[in-house]
């Protein structure tokens, strides 16, 4: 009787494992509908805003479960020290990790490349979520990368800090 507890034991733990392994890194991600004129925008140097930026091959992934889940490649014509001249840079140098399966996206290779001047990162939406902005990076060769990061004001509203009055008032929830 001990054996067969212990191997019910040991089944329901691996089942268990594979299913929170299969959530976290499948089972919450979905492909995100093509926008064209607003799935790639950067926040002018005057802070009027959002503009679109000339793309293609744009694709991209979000999950509902968490705001920073975001992430999306493309490519672009326009260089860098060009969209520098016209747009916001952002010292958001250290992208988040994707999902191995979302190949465009290597955090890795796209912060050497920040690291070694080789791309610039710009502010795309300020609070596209509470605390959250959406970050663009674009590369020489016209690789582009979208992430999610968090904010000062959703830093401080995650860790419990008291969030302050330079934050926007946080949203209602359904709760």
């Amino acid at each position: 009787m001990g054996k067969v507890l212990a191997l019910v034991l040991i089944l329901s733990a691996l089942a268990a494992g594979g299913a929170m392994y299969y959530l976290q890194i499948y089972g919450f991600y979905d492909n995100v509908e093509l926008q064209p004129g607003r799935d790639v925008m950067l926040m002018p140097l005057d802070g009027g805003e959002p503009q679109p930026v000339a793309y293609s091959d744009f694709e991209a992934i979000d999950a509902g479960s968490s705001p920073i889940r975001y992430r999306a490649c493309f490519t672009t014509r326009v260089s860098p020290d060009e969209l520098a001249q016209i747009f916001t840079l952002t010292d958001k140098l250290e992208p988040r990790n994707a999902p191995g399966w979302f190949e465009c996206f290597d955090a890795a290779a796209i912060g050497a490349r920040l690291a070694d001047g080789s791309a610039k990162s710009f502010l795309s939406v300020k609070n596209i979520s509470f605390g959250v902005d959406r970050v663009v990076a674009v590369t020489d060769d016209g690789r582009g990368y979208v992430w999610h990061e968090l904010n000062k004001c959703g830093q401080k509203a995650y860790d419990g800090t008291v969030v302050g009055e330079e934050c926007p008032p946080r949203p209602a929830t359904g709760e």
